[in-house]
């Protein structure tokens, strides 16, 4: 049955194929569900750390300030 997901084939080292297997083991799900859903995690991460590098160059003395309601107004 064809699927309407994204497929990729990537290569593991041995240690990450076989923790891979036994998280996905210990969960109850197949690698691929849990590989997916560890990717979806690492990338929240790396977002998360786009938006930290930003805050801290906005984050200086004699910054700027807007009120709230200012930021989130519809235009």
């Amino acid at each position: 049955m064809p699927t309407i997901k994204a497929r990729i084939n990537i290569s593991l080292s041995d240690s990450v194929r076989d923790a891979l297997a036994r998280l996905a083991r210990r969960d109850r799900i197949p690698q691929a569900t849990k590989a997916a859903r560890l990717l979806e995690i690492a990338l929240e991460l790396e977002e998360d750390q786009v938006w930290d590098t930003l805050a801290k160059r906005r984050d200086v003395k004699k910054a700027r300030y807007i009120s709230h309601g200012k930021a989130w107004r519809q235009i």
